[in-house]
């Protein structure tokens, strides 16, 4: 098990200029990074790359997730409206999260070996001989929704072809019906 968060004050003289939690580490006590931080930190490209795609990780996996709850509504009002443009709204939307969702689980995935790499740099590979990087559960759920936002979008962009191509239900005249008689 790893050890336990402390305040960097817990190893005086180990942890210098830092602030908030830490946890110690070979060589002293190694800060925990906070991402949206605006102060420039003294680190290597490498972990200020690391840096950014935790950032981006960190925006767009819950924006994708807000985006998929706002289509769930827009979803179930445009087809209880019937109506052919929120249909295809609702559907270019869920394409759009679904694109979303994969470029965050490609974005997290990328994030994850480079973190790896990193790590092995700085502590030496054979630290890291015995140590794999696997995805559990979450990383399922997030191709399996990605996949289904597919699915939901192509199914609602094919309600509202085939709504504008019947005619109209229960006695109602379309436009052109109407501009006809």
């Amino acid at each position: 098990l790893p050890p336990p968060l402390k305040p960097c004050t817990a190893w005086p003289g180990r942890c210098p200029r830092l602030r908030g939690l830490c946890f110690p580490g070979q060589n002293g006590c190694i800060p925990l990074v906070d991402p949206f931080a605006s102060e420039s930190l003294d680190v290597s490209t490498s972990v200020q790359h690391l840096i950014l795609l935790h950032r981006a990780v960190m925006v767009v996996l819950p924006l994708s997730l807000v985006l998929l709850v706002c289509g769930w509504i827009c979803g179930l009002l445009s087809s209880l409206a019937q109506s052919v443009s929120l249909l295809l709204f609702t559907g270019c939307y869920f394409l759009l999260g679904s694109v979303l969702t994969l470029a965050g689980v490609s974005i997290y995935i990328s994030y994850s070996h480079l973190a790896f790499a990193e790590t092995a740099r700085q502590y030496g590979p054979q630290h890291m001989q015995g140590v794999r990087v696997s995805f559990g559960w979450s990383m399922a759920l997030a191709w399996g929704s990605c996949a289904l936002e597919a699915f939901s979008g192509t199914l609602l962009l094919s309600a509202a072809r085939t709504l504008s191509l019947s005619p109209p239900l229960c006695g109602h005249l379309s436009p052109q019906q109407v501009g006809g008689r």
